[in-house]
């Protein structure tokens, strides 16, 4: 039978409330008490209820983390799950706990966001992307509620933010596929009002015009969703209008989708490199080159970024900017 505070304190010869004021350590309480009420809580094995303690000191410790539809299919779209990986992490070293709501759309999402602030059950919130005129970081915005987002807000000022220098690590891409002769290069994204898309396009579009080679509407195709059956319809459209030699695809599982499609119709002289470096890219046929973000990274510190801010008063560190690298495999050599 579960023990109660009440018999705590009848054991320790106190109230309850000093039971309660000794467990959350507070300074009004002497020494000899608290050793009395710690003796008392060791011999009847009490274990204290993590929300009536949260509650009692107005800090849950616990973080609630929105993902978006897309990490529904958390077998391929692994970037979800080392992210979730680095942020569990960090936030078990600092003795914090994580409940996650999954989104249907940016309608859901803001629900999830409400419905965290009005429990009073999570002291922060954790975004996984950033979108065009975002509404779940306005809204957090205006109500002051603590949060971080992995990916670059529009507007970065009084956002805590964890991100790759996604512009750059395209542009270095890009820059690879022409040191190797690439002069006829694709791009496949999705998503294109996620800022990630805008960066990692801008990337592309900004350092093929630098080499002198012109972009044309049929060398960029942006679909829907990131999922793979999206990569071959978007991969079929480009190659009905283009004839590229290389194809920049913004994620590995949209790139699934591409190589599939080349297989299929037996084109073997496309380069093809994705992003996330997901751990399915090896067993791909050709094994799939990749953009590594360092997912399990982005997570980590963004939990860390958030607890940092959450325990410090004075302003610390508001973003962190994570390393990326370029994988070659047998689709890109």
């Amino acid at each position: 039978m579960k023990v109660t505070i009440k018999e705590v304190a009848k054991e320790a010869n106190v109230s309850p409330s000093t039971v309660s004021r000794v467990i959350s350590d507070s300074s009004q309480i002497s020494e000899e008490t608290k050793e009395k009420v710690r003796e008392a809580i060791k011999r009847l094995k009490y274990r204290p209820n993590a929300i009536a303690r949260s509650l009692a000191n107005k800090k849950s410790r616990i973080l609630g983390v929105v993902l978006p539809s897309e990490a529904h299919d958390l077998i391929t779209s692994t970037f979800f799950i080392q992210a979730m990986k680095g942020m569990s992490s960090y936030a078990q070293n600092k003795k914090y706990y994580i409940t996650y709501a999954f989104s249907e759309d940016e309608k859901t999402e803001l629900e999830y966001i409400n419905n965290f602030i009005t429990s009073n059950l999570v002291d922060g919130i954790c975004l996984l992307r950033a979108r065009t005129e975002d509404k779940s970081i306005k809204y957090l915005k205006e109500t002051q509620f603590p949060f971080v987002v992995i990916g670059r807000p529009e507007e970065t000022e009084d956002v805590l933010w964890v991100d790759n220098d996604n512009f750059q690590a395209t542009y270095n891409l890009v820059n690879e596929l022409i040191k190797k002769g690439h002069k006829n290069i694709a791009f496949l994204g999705a998503k294109k009002e996620w800022n990630v898309t805008k960066d990692r396009f801008k990337g592309f579009k900004v350092a093929c015009e630098i080499n002198g080679i012109s972009i044309q509407d049929n060398n960029v195709v942006m679909v829907k969703e990131f999922n793979e059956q999206e990569g071959r319809i978007g991969t079929v459209r480009l190659l009905e209008k283009a004839t590229p030699t290389a194809i920049i695809v913004e994620d590995d599982v949209l790139a699934f989708g591409t190589l599939k499609v080349l297989k299929e119709n037996n084109i073997r002289n496309i380069d093809v490199v994705g992003f996330n470096n997901n751990p399915l890219d090896e067993f791909q046929s050709p094994s799939l080159s990749s953009i590594d973000i360092n997912s399990a990274e982005l997570g980590y510190y963004a939990v860390k970024i958030l607890i940092d801010s959450l325990e410090n008063d004075e302003k610390s560190i508001d973003h962190y900017i994570i390393d990326t690298k370029l994988v070659k495999r047998e689709s890109f050599k």
